[in-house]
């Protein structure tokens, strides 16, 4: 069976599956920090705070609403499999719902070492889950896709329009919990870390797996 162009292998689909899921796990670890959220999910977290929606019901709205912006940027080169990224994100939801229930588990901790630790196992977890699942070109989420998009049109390479963007959605978040909480509760120093190194860890990661392997993993394809 082929897939945009490719055959669509179980290693395919499974290295789709797990990373995206990493990315779910890395976000409940960021949450769970208390730290503040991942950036891909700053928003989504900002409307479970504001408004007192499921944290999964949020992260669908989000994502739904990031396929518009990609629709507008790509125009013409926009492909119909990009509207799947709608049913995608409803996947998404469903793991960032269950990775955020898994920290139930572990005990909440007041020391700043161990928030800081858990935000590193966040950066690290979120940028593998990138690193597996953008190059597999099924369907990707609307924030790589939106990335993706940015990249294309402007000619700069995925991981520094992915550090703009995550800094971007963490400013967006930062605005909306201030006017509506009157605090930045949804916005901490693991927002910021996570905005500025997932990029960079992206890139080092890909470095990493060259140099071992000798492939190059094309992470602007779509």
């Amino acid at each position: 069976m082929q897939f945009s162009g490719e055959k669509l292998t179980a290693r395919r689909i499974f290295n789709y599956i797990f990373g995206l899921y990493l990315i779910t796990l890395g976000v409940a670890f960021s949450i769970k920090s208390g730290l503040g959220s991942a950036p891909v999910s700053s928003i989504p977290y900002s409307m479970n705070l504001i408004w007192a929606i499921e944290i999964g019901i949020a992260t669908i709205i989000f994502h739904s609403m990031l396929v518009i912006i990609e629709l507008i940027l790509l125009r013409g080169d926009f492909k119909k499999k990009h509207f799947l990224q709608v049913f995608v994100g409803i996947l998404f939801g469903a793991f960032t719902s269950f990775s955020v229930s898994l920290m139930y588990f572990i005990p909440n901790s007041d020391n700043l070492i161990i928030s800081l630790l858990m935000i590193a196992v966040s950066i690290m977890l979120i940028s593998l889950g990138l690193f597996f699942y953008v190059p597999t070109n099924i369907i990707p989420l609307s924030v790589e896709g939106v990335t993706q998009a940015i990249a294309i049109v402007s000619h700069r390479p995925f991981s520094r329009i992915k550090v703009y963007l995550d800094i971007s959605i963490v400013s967006s978040a930062l605005i909306l919990s201030y006017i509506f909480l009157g605090n930045i509760r949804s916005v901490g120093l693991g927002t910021v870390l996570g905005a500025v190194f997932v990029g960079t860890t992206v890139k080092y990661i890909h470095k990493l797996n060259k140099h071992i392997t000798g492939e190059h993993v094309d992470l602007k394809k779509m």
